[in-house]
């Protein structure tokens, strides 16, 4: 296998420390909400949102107000993209049945999909005012019929932001709190006094708030794993230029400092002028700033012989977004594994994705994609089995077989639970702490 990077992001041993650094300190500021509660997060929204209020809470006539500021133009927008979003969120929902099946004469089992009965929705803010993400989150929650949904979002340049609050109303949150970061997913998780806690955090946001989240699954669920954004370009001469791959690695880059963006090709011309032509971008790019250390620290070009290796690389990095450019998308399509979203030729692109064509954004990162796919409707659904027994002869019947396999465990009391089912259903004697006996057909 021949597989050449002609640029390295940061050595991974640098990132683990990066990742022992935030874990320590999520740690630690988890540990001083739950401590002390609306205290500590008006403290650190304080610090960190710059932004305080005597409840972060907003209300139905402050909600009213702000997404007044929206133009109509805007709000047309929005509408568009959010009705994108639900449409195919309900068309998952609509493939989720429920199902009750007689397996054997007398023996009923089944399962219900149930909505989680609470989620907290982080949309991201700070920096960029996520409006996308609150109809990936909230709006989807919705469909699946989740009763209360909370939504947080921190203040934009020291205010709630009109486009945000407006998505966050009109997908459906039933409470909105203008808070950010760790202190926003800590209150919805653990819960506050003035925040009731949730069952479910679903949303993206930074690395510390994917490391809150991580430190809190088992006190709550967590739709996945889904820190700073990746992306992952796979193209060749024959359906990408330079220009084409520099500027979807850069429209991903200007996520934050710490967005991985690859490219892998068995080009090593279109490699090469892929990265002339990222730094020609870079210096009209107005968040160069920020894309110029996200692929300084993190971005990678790899130059692969052949398509095989390409998709062995590409499964083995399993990166958040990947882009196919290639004379073979569906291929790529049908063999590919691991991976958060694929976005398949040249016409569509991940920012597509990201805000409107209607899959969900939320997806995830840091290899993630090996075990789970992004957030969609289902992950608000828990899938609940079932099961009833309606005549005396599928009681006794089940009930034999279940006495002699809890013996088999050693299991004394169990085999009892199916032993009691036997005398009063079968009439059957079957001594205390024993198994019922073995009956052939014949019997």
């Amino acid at each position: 296998m021949a597989i050449d990077y002609l640029k390295r992001g940061k050595p991974e041993a640098d990132r683990a420390e990066d990742d022992a650094q935030t874990a320590a300190l999520v740690a630690a500021t988890l540990k001083d909400i739950e401590t002390r509660g609306d205290v500590a997060v008006r403290e650190l929204a304080a610090k960190f949102d710059g932004y305080d209020r005597e409840t972060y809470r907003l209300t139905a006539e402050e909600i009213d107000e702000i997404i007044a500021k929206v133009s109509p133009r805007e709000m047309a927008d929005i509408k568009f993209a959010q009705a994108q979003v639900t449409h195919f969120a309900q068309a998952q929902r609509d493939s989720m049945l429920d199902l009750e099946v007689e397996t054997m004469p007398g023996v009923i089992l089944g399962h219900k999909n149930i909505p989680v009965q609470s989620v907290g929705c982080y949309v991201p803010g700070g920096k960029f005012p996520m409006v996308a993400s609150a109809h990936m989150s909230v709006a989807t929650a919705k469909v699946a019929g989740v009763p209360r949904i909370v939504a947080c979002t921190p203040p934009f340049n020291g205010e709630p932001n009109p486009a945000v609050i407006a998505a966050m109303h009109l997908g459906g949150a039933d409470e909105i709190y203008v808070l950010g970061g760790i202190q926003a997913v800590g209150a919805m998780a653990l819960g506050t006094d003035s925040i009731a806690p949730v069952h479910l955090l679903v949303g993206p946001g930074n690395a510390f708030v994917a490391e809150a989240k991580r430190q809190l699954f088992g006190r709550v669920g967590i739709d996945l794993f889904a820190g700073p954004t990746e992306t992952m370009v796979i193209a060749d001469e024959t359906a990408a230029d330079a220009e084409l791959c520099a500027t979807d690695l850069l429209g991903q880059a200007e996520h934050g400092y710490n967005s991985p963006c690859v490219l892998l090709t068995n080009s090593r011309s279109l490699a090469e002028a892929t990265l002339q032509e990222i730094d020609r971008l870079l210096d009209i790019l107005p968040t160069a700033d920020t894309a110029r250390v996200s692929w300084q620290d993190y971005g990678e070009v790899i130059v692969c012989d052949t398509y095989d290796e390409m998709l062995a690389v590409a499964d083995d990095i399993a990166s958040e977004h990947v882009q196919v450019m290639t004379d073979r998308d569906d291929w790529f399509l049908e063999h590919m594994t691991c991976y958060g979203a694929l976005f398949l030729g040249p016409r569509t692109n991940v920012a597509n994705g990201d805000k409107v064509i209607g899959t969900n954004h939320t997806l995830p990162t840091k290899k993630a994609g090996r075990y789970t796919g992004g957030l969609w409707v289902g992950k608000f659904l828990k899938t609940h089995s079932f099961q009833k027994v309606t005549t005396d002869e599928a009681a006794t019947m089940i009930g034999e077989y279940g006495s002699r396999l809890c013996m088999l465990e050693g299991f004394v009391g169990h085999a009892e639970q199916c032993n009691i089912r036997v005398r009063r259903y079968g009439g059957l004697n079957v001594p205390y702490g024993e198994g019922a006996p073995y009956r052939d057909a014949a019997e």
